[in-house]
């Protein structure tokens, strides 16, 4: 409402804003085996990689969308709070590590970590 005033915007009556969606980015610094992770949960999940290039998986708890891909950046999505995208990310990693690509080559940007 702030930024509507800001520009000089002035609604009839006082509007109510409600948050409907949230979204959120983050790259889990690996890459991730999609046709695996598919095969293993499809009932949460599709792939098509003909029509979209990421892996859609639906969370019922809480309910958030998240799109997955190969590189290991992550798109989540539906959530109302905050707390809803960190909790579907922490729902969700332990998967991704599961289903982490052995062997990769190097993604653009990726530092490589030596263990000694």
């Amino acid at each position: 409402a702030y930024i509507l005033e800001r520009v000089g915007f002035q609604p009839a009556g006082m509007l109510d804003f409600k948050v409907q969606n949230i979204v959120g980015t983050v790259d889990v610094g690996f890459p991730i085996r999609l046709e695996g992770l598919v095969f293993a949960h499809p009932t949460f999940s599709s792939y098509e990689p003909e029509l979209f290039p990421g892996l859609i998986y639906r969370l019922v708890q809480p309910r958030v969308v998240l799109l997955i891909f190969v590189s290991g950046k992550v798109v989540i999505t539906g959530a109302k709070t905050e707390a809803q995208l960190v909790e579907g990310l922490r729902k969700m990693y332990p998967v991704l590590v599961e289903f982490r690509k052995e062997n990769a080559t190097s993604v653009p940007g990726d530092v490589p970590t030596i263990a000694t």
